[in-house]
């Protein structure tokens, strides 16, 4: 089956009128015709009627006109856009995001790129930093922002972009709420809130409980529940400093900063990068990092 079989049935179907649909589909009226015919053998059955002046379709070609209809837009949807991605008129870049990887950590690079890249998409994905690895391998993201990766493959490209330190997070109610700073006596007696695939917890196992195991209340795999659970008071968070936070709860630094974590740049090694991920690379790798996450 052609392409353009499935554009002349469509205008005779349209027409009922050969002579109107190979005007329509710029053709001569015998190369429609036979255009129409060997659709007609592909799919074993006559799709149209023409006797004298009567064009009509026959219940074969009822029932395929619509199916041949969304086959010939599909077509022309992967033509135009495949236009566009030449003209540069669309530029995809999917970026993947490890759980405690807050996505306001990427708004401004893209809102910068954005100015200068004509027609940016961005998708972004969240997933465990050694899943982020291998979708940047099998080509399903352009980039990825982790914290701690073990086994980093030597495919990969690796950029250190900051270190941060992690706080506690609590509601104002809380007992711990009116320290200066919170101590690891202090934590050992309290319930912490667990983050699903957080990528600091083993630091925060051996500097704080290395004997035996905390307190641990919920969890949940998204930041924003646990917050909302910790403004209940059901408990304290321990999260990267960057994250932002509902407004009615209060952040009170580590004492000592014991538990910090260095968030990472990753793209794979030698594959060429499009336009919108080489600006997104540079942007990020030249970026001033330590202001957007003081300020958020």
């Amino acid at each position: 089956m052609e392409l353009h079989q499935v554009r002349y049935f469509l205008a005779v179907a349209s027409t009922l009128n050969f002579t109107r649909a190979a005007e329509q589909c710029n053709v001569t009226q015998p190369a429609l015709t036979k255009g129409v015919q060997k659709l007609e053998q592909e799919l074993g059955g006559q799709l149209i009627y023409r006797e004298r002046q009567l064009t009509q379709l026959t219940d074969l070609g009822k029932e395929v006109l619509p199916m041949l209809a969304r086959t010939l837009a599909s077509a022309q949807a992967v033509r135009r856009r495949a236009q566009e991605f030449q003209r540069k008129e669309v530029a995809p870049l999917k970026i993947g995001l490890a759980p405690s990887i807050s996505a306001s950590l990427v708004l401004d690079p893209i809102a910068e790129i954005a100015k200068f890249v004509p027609g940016l998409r961005v998708e972004l994905r969240e997933g465990a930093a050694e899943k982020l690895v291998d979708l940047l391998l099998e080509g399903e993201i352009n980039a990825a922002m982790v914290g701690d990766v073990q086994d980093m493959p030597a495919r990969i490209d690796d950029w250190l972009l900051f270190e941060e330190r992690y706080v506690a997070v609590l509601a104002p109610t809380h007992r711990l709420a009116n320290r200066p700073s919170i101590g690891i006596d202090d934590l050992r007696e309290t319930v912490l809130l667990e983050r699903a695939g957080c990528d600091v917890a083993p630091k925060i196992q051996r500097s704080y409980f290395p004997e035996e195991p905390p307190r641990l209340g919920h969890c949940s795999d998204h930041d924003l529940h646990l917050q909302h659970m910790a403004a209940a008071g059901f408990g304290v968070i321990l999260a990267p400093e960057h994250m932002p936070r509902l407004p009615t709860l209060k952040t009170i630094p580590l004492e000592g900063d014991p538990v910090s974590r260095e968030v990472r740049l990753l793209a794979v090694q030698g594959r060429r990068h499009s336009p919108a991920l080489d600006a997104f690379v540079k942007v990020a790798r030249l970026r001033d990092w330590s202001v957007g996450v003081r300020a958020a």
